[in-house]
């Protein structure tokens, strides 16, 4: 295919945040996940870093048109980089496509981190039990780098724009992966 992909490895992964059709489950080898802060933002984002011994799932997507100041809009913070080597698709779906990450220059550290948004990190662990099962969202955190990072239970008053309410099997799943990663909830 000609057309362009972007590869989602975090809330793009949830298809009821966006309408980028066709969307295909994929895989990325080279790269895995980490929560990283950033000048200007309080609370940490979701990037893909390059790292040689990881592999992430994901989905691929059609960018409509090959218009990508929507995306690159919604993605603000990311810079985008074409995909060498390492994806595959479901199905055997021949696709060129990029993958958005937070530039290693506006990365940050923090003394004291400003916690991941829960209702961001509920759109994607929904994401990946709809697409990938329970072993797929359970290989979501292992493949994630920073759980030392608190989060902050906002499920009351959503902070994250792009928010979904999870069924109660779903929220069990977060809230338990979230003890068994230690991960501490203010």
């Amino acid at each position: 295919m000609s057309e362009p992909f972007f590869f989602g490895y975090g809330s793009l992964v949830n298809r009821a945040t966006h309408i980028y059709t066709p969307a295909y489950r994929a895989r990325l080898t080279g790269w895995r996940r980490a929560w990283k802060h950033t000048d200007g933002r309080g609370a940490p984002f979701l990037t893909g870093v390059p790292d040689e011994g990881s592999t992430i799932d994901g989905l691929v997507a059609h960018v409509p048109g090959g218009d990508w100041a929507a995306l690159d809009l919604r993605e603000e913070g990311y810079t985008r980089h074409l995909i060498g080597a390492g994806l595959s698709v479901e199905g055997d779906e021949p696709v060129a496509a990029q993958v958005y990450a937070v530039p290693p220059l506006s990365m940050i550290t923090q003394a004291d981190p400003a916690p991941i948004l829960l209702s961001y990190l509920d759109v994607v662990v929904q994401g990946y039990l709809r697409e990938f099962g329970e072993a797929g969202a359970h290989d979501f955190f292992a493949t994630t780098d920073g759980w030392d990072t608190p989060v902050v239970d906002d499920r009351a008053a959503p902070i994250y724009p792009r928010h979904q309410a999870l069924t109660p099997a779903e929220r069990w799943f977060v809230d338990a992966r979230l003890v068994d990663y230690g991960v501490r909830v203010v």
